[in-house]
């Protein structure tokens, strides 16, 4: 599908496939869609799960971490700039790669979102327990889950400019109390001795690769955001803007938050809420609250994130009929696809109450490490096929793609039994997907 300039206004009476996906979103929309995708749960749960693997190491854990995923991130800039359409890593895969690689691209890449959005729900309930105890309670945790997920599908099934709008909103709310809790952090850090650390053995070769694959699912989402390039107003100039804005920006922040964290809490991984407490050493019993509504606000707004651009993946699968045709509906008068909305937010409400956040986390950096990983080889495969298309062009030639590729697999090394278990599922019904489309299309 070709992205066009401007699209007919739809009414009401028309029928869904007539309509068009609205282009809404400008560049800085489109910079801060990246950063809502990626800064989300992770960063508030993530750096007490780090201490634990690495220790006193831990920032230097995170810096390690965005230069592997910069350089895959980089790969999809490239690979971003040549195309209009939405769909991300699966629509590079569908002109790269064969049919069934495609499909298992988009079954890895979907299920990766639907894991990161359960695991952003899950620490959503786990935060908001600061505030109302009874959260805890899993029939509560549940009715709240419910609300908050149907809530996040009404507001997208009504509009990508109300999902835009709210995408933008909570970009700047997130920001605002860790920007606070950096800055009196810092303060904090420089004018108070570090507090006594608790001993640990040293950290093993596979500690940091654990580490360096739970780093992996805080850094991304950047792939969901490119699913949503369909509503951008210049996807292939915009993108890779977009892209490199938001990874140098979250480098710097996660980083100085890990720093933060170990200079305020002695045993950062002995709580759930690593943010939370070291809010509570800097500012006393009320930091602790304004960061732990620092991290509901951000899970929001990561959830939204995902709500405004998984289910274009859907629609895409649908629209090159690698699933069926009621995925691609577009809703007449909101202009949105709707179903695809509506069965991403019952997969992940299923998701968020079977899983717990780490479990979400985990098997969504492991099954995103093959999306990444066929980003890489697309682009490869599309520098051959199609020279001097992207509007964004990486020097070094194969250098950064097969980088992209090594540093996938090592970290793929750390795969458990039960992800591998899922996945080779997953594998299965791609296949089985792929042999009936193949027959009936």
């Amino acid at each position: 599908m070709s992205a066009a300039s401007s699209t007919p206004k739809l009414t009401r009476g028309e029928l869904a496939p007539a309509a068009t996906l609205l282009q809404a979103m400008g560049r800085w929309t489109l910079a801060a869609l990246v950063v809502n995708a990626i800064l989300g749960s992770g960063i508030f749960g993530l750096p007490a799960t780090v201490s634990r693997l690495v220790g006193p190491d831990a920032p230097w854990a995170w810096i390690a971490g965005a230069l592997g995923n910069g350089v895959i991130m980089l790969c999809f800039a490239e690979v971003a700039s040549r195309f209009h359409a939405a769909g991300g890593a699966y629509l590079y895969a569908r002109e790269a790669l064969p049919r069934l690689l495609a499909i298992l691209v988009g079954w890895l890449a979907f299920l990766t979102r639907a894991t990161a959005a359960a695991a952003g729900a899950n620490l959503f309930t786990v935060n908001l327990a600061e505030f109302v105890p009874a959260a805890e309670r899993e029939s509560v945790r549940i009715a709240l889950l419910v609300l908050l997920l149907g809530s996040l599908a009404l507001v997208n099934y009504r509009g990508v400019e109300s999902g835009a709008t709210w995408n933008n909103l909570f970009t700047v709310a997130k920001l605002l109390p860790l920007g606070l809790f950096l800055a009196a952090g810092a303060a904090f850090a420089l004018s108070h001795a570090a507090p006594a650390s608790v001993a640990r053995t040293p950290a093993t070769a596979g500690d940091w690769l654990q580490a360096s694959l739970l780093i992996c699912f805080a850094y991304g989402g950047y792939d969901g955001a490119m699913m949503a390039m369909g509503e951008a107003k210049n996807p292939r100039r915009d993108a890779p803007f977009a892209l490199l804005t938001a990874m140098i920006f979250l480098a710097l922040l996660y980083t100085a938050v890990q720093w933060v964290v170990d200079a305020a809490v002695a045993d950062p991984a002995a709580t759930q809420r690593p943010l939370v407490e070291a809010a509570r050493a800097i500012f006393g019993p009320w930091g602790g609250g304004l960061l732990a509504a620092g991290a509901v606000i951000s899970t929001v707004g990561f959830l939204g994130a995902n709500f405004l651009n998984a289910p274009r993946l859907g629609y895409a699968l649908s629209e090159h009929r690698d699933l069926p045709a009621i995925f691609a509906r577009i809703h007449p008068t909101f202009r949105t696809p709707y179903i695809a909305i509506l069965t991403f937010a019952f997969l992940v409400l299923a998701l968020a109450v079977y899983g717990s956040f780490e479990w979400s986390a985990t098997l969504s950096a492991v099954s995103r490490l093959f999306v990444y990983a066929s980003t890489c080889v697309a682009l490869l495969i599309l520098r051959r096929r199609r020279p001097g298309e992207s509007r964004f062009h990486l020097p070094g030639g194969p250098l950064f793609p097969v980088l992209g590729i090594a540093f996938c697999l090592l970290l793929l090394s750390r795969m458990g039994r039960t992800d591998a278990l899922l996945l080779a599922a997953v594998t299965t019904l791609a296949a089985g997907h792929w042999a009936l489309v193949r027959r009936t299309s």
